[in-house]
């Protein structure tokens, strides 16, 4: 099977709608059976404040403490939260305790309602000032993880001859993978992927979409003299498998809903239903140029959603892709 398949670990789900500490186990098993099943990757999203859930490179260490083959990824970290020098010890940790697999996913990250402000201004990072945040805390932290010691003079960050260790297992330090959009229409964000980026993510795209978001990306690396087919094509979508699509709809909308506050992106999600037509979405993101397809469930029955993405999606993509 050519395409890679993924799943969203529910790190965000664990805490929704209690104030009691969460067991981490039913995480831990989830990642077990991904890997058990032989999809290629486990990923957990990020929030400090705006939307809260476990912290993502400290879950990634205790996943990888119970799986030996599968990549550890974010979808999508906020590295513009963070500093450039811990954010890298931090990940080099990881993909050395992991032995090489740490991939993260990458977004600028929102600030579209009042807790999305609040998380920026909760560590001192003006929401304004994001954008230009988060490239240079990627660069950063891409060369100190690589074993490179830095020199940098930015907007936001000034290292001098500043190393950390370890560096990671991987020679080109951690790779990560630059959320675009279609739907959000800067080019910036292109370009920024294909300079910075060992691939792509996106998440609200339909597939026609995407396909223009694959060759935008792939054109910039061209353009800056990079191999079109280097970066690592992904894109994450957000299911719910029941054969009642009304009940699937319902409970899809309702997490959601508490998950983010609000449905933000409607149809964009999904689709939400049968399982074969969950597949049928799949190949059409593959078709329009995804290698890594992740998929989160918009359930609160979270392991029952797994099995059946497992015994119901994965043999007929092993068959058809």
């Amino acid at each position: 099977m050519n395409l890679k398949l993924g799943i969203l670990l529910p790190t965000r789900g664990l805490v929704m709608g209690s104030d009691e500490p969460p067991s981490i186990e039913p995480l831990l098993a989830m990642a077990e059976s991904a890997e058990q099943a032989g999809l290629d990757s486990v990923w957990v999203g990020d929030s400090l404040t705006a939307k809260p859930r476990l912290e993502p490179l400290t879950t990634l260490s205790a996943i990888a403490m119970r799986t030996r083959r599968v990549r550890l990824g974010t979808a999508v970290m906020l590295p513009a939260l963070r500093h450039p020098v811990s954010l890298a010890q931090m990940a080099a940790t990881v993909d050395t305790v992991s032995g090489g697999r740490l991939i993260l996913g990458a977004g600028v990250g929102g600030a579209f309602n009042d807790a999305q402000q609040r998380e920026w201004l909760n560590v001192g990072v003006k929401p304004s000032r994001r954008a230009s945040r988060f490239e240079e805390v990627l660069e950063i932290t891409n060369r100190l993880t690589s074993g490179e010691s830095v020199t940098f003079e930015g907007k936001h960050f000034t290292l001098d001859d500043v190393s950390v260790r370890p560096r990671t297992l991987q020679p080109d330090g951690v790779p990560f993978l630059v959320a675009c959009h279609w739907r959000a229409g800067r080019e910036r964000q292109f370009q920024r992927a294909a300079k910075l980026g060992a691939g792509f993510m996106s998440i609200s795209d339909y597939p026609d979409e995407y396909a223009r978001v694959v060759d935008r990306v792939r054109g910039y690396t061209a353009e800056y003299g990079g191999d079109p087919e280097a970066p690592e094509a992904t894109y994450y979508m957000t299911v719910n498998l029941r054969e009642d699509e009304a009940s699937a709809g319902k409970e899809a909308d309702t997490f959601l809903r508490q998950y983010y506050g609000a449905n933000i992106w409607g149809d964009r999600w999904g689709p939400f239903g049968n399982p074969q037509r969950v597949a049928e979405r799949i190949s059409q993101y593959s078709e329009a140029g995804a290698q890594t397809v992740i998929v989160r469930f918009a359930s609160f029955e979270q392991e029952r959603q797994l099995d059946t993405f497992l015994s119901e999606i994965v043999p007929v993509l092993a068959q058809d892709i």
